[in-house]
């Protein structure tokens, strides 16, 4: 086991399926203590006790990334069963892809809340706790989309995008306290994503794109783990 990655307490959103999936299980394997958090209880409990009966240690917390309260309560979760959180990985998202012209508000609203205050509310429930410990690692989810935009793609990049200016400015900012950041920008991933798309039309496309170039999610979990492994400098 990597002696970096063994004992960490890990806290990983959108953990119910795809990559946030596959990396609670790699992390698991690897001997992380990894706290799931996603709205359908029932797969993240299952999750869990499945890796519990593989010998790992595990927690499930039902939770809205939209939620405010919510994200607190699954980072104070991790605190209280495994004494601190080492790791938070702000991984929930959606893709609801539509052109502009289609006028998808509630789309529009959806991405927003999820991709972007999503991940401002899981910095904002870990950051006090890894202050405090002056150390942690805060790893945030963008996406290539994030780097570049196609037609369809303009509010989902746009999200992204801004994860990328999120991640920057924290990078920035706690450097004193010794916490790390690492952005992470896949392409097509093997995940539920596609199924957020809510025009029939685009939703075919994209299906057909994520058959056709989608990597499997456990490549995900092992840039993670990668990003995670290397013992801080001293």
């Amino acid at each position: 086991m990597s002696n970096n990655i063994e004992g960490k307490g890990v806290v990983i959103t959108g953990a119910s399926s795809g990559p946030g999936e596959a990396t609670a299980r790699h992390l698991s394997a690897q001997g992380a203590c990894v706290v799931l958090g996603a709205r359908r209880a029932g797969r993240i409990q299952s999750l869990a006790d499945a890796l519990i009966a593989s010998g790992g240690r595990a927690l499930a917390v039902t939770t809205d990334v939209t939620r405010f309260d919510d994200v607190k309560r699954l980072v104070a979760a991790a605190v209280e069963h495994f004494g601190r959180i080492d790791v938070m990985i702000n991984n929930a998202g959606l893709m609801p892809h539509s052109p502009l012209e289609r006028l998808k508000v509630e789309d529009w609203d959806r991405t927003i809340d999820v991709n972007i205050k999503g991940v401002l509310y899981g910095i904002g429930a870990a950051l006090p706790y890894m202050k405090q410990q002056k150390a942690g690692h805060i790893i945030n989810v963008s996406s290539v989309a994030g780097h570049k935009v196609r037609p369809g793609s303009a509010v989902y990049a746009a999200t992204k995008s801004a994860v990328l200016m999120l991640s920057e400015g924290l990078r920035q900012e706690v450097k004193p306290y010794d916490i790390r950041t690492t952005v992470i920008s896949p392409g097509a991933v093997a995940t539920e994503l596609p199924s957020s798309v809510t025009e029939p039309d685009v939703a075919e496309n994209v299906r057909k794109f994520y058959e056709e170039n989608a990597i499997p999610a456990e490549s995900f979990a092992n840039a993670v783990a990668f990003a995670i492994g290397p013992p801080i400098s001293t």
